[in-house]
């Protein structure tokens, strides 16, 4: 319940294109928000920015599994749970 109630609290940002795109996640991984600088939209190159949204938020989510291993094997003393992580 603890480590739940730490994990929501959470936030994470990622960042792409030199981070002229962030998305910041909970611990839970819900999306809370995007930030898109105005010099990644390109009309002319939408696919892009796209790539860079999905960057973003795959480099949030990647940050929110290292910081729930990183609790778990504090709360575990570094044991492994075999199909946690």
């Amino acid at each position: 319940e603890q480590m739940q109630q730490r994990m929501t609290a959470l936030k994470v940002e990622g960042s792409a294109g030199g981070g002229m795109v962030k998305a910041t996640m909970n611990g839970s991984k819900e999306l809370l928000g995007i930030t898109i600088d105005k010099e990644a939209v390109d009309p002319n190159d939408v696919e892009m920015l796209q790539d860079l949204v999905v960057a973003a938020v795959n480099e949030a989510s990647r940050k929110v599994d290292e910081e729930m291993a990183s609790s778990v094997g504090a709360m575990t003393g570094g044991m492994k749970i075999p199909g946690l992580f």
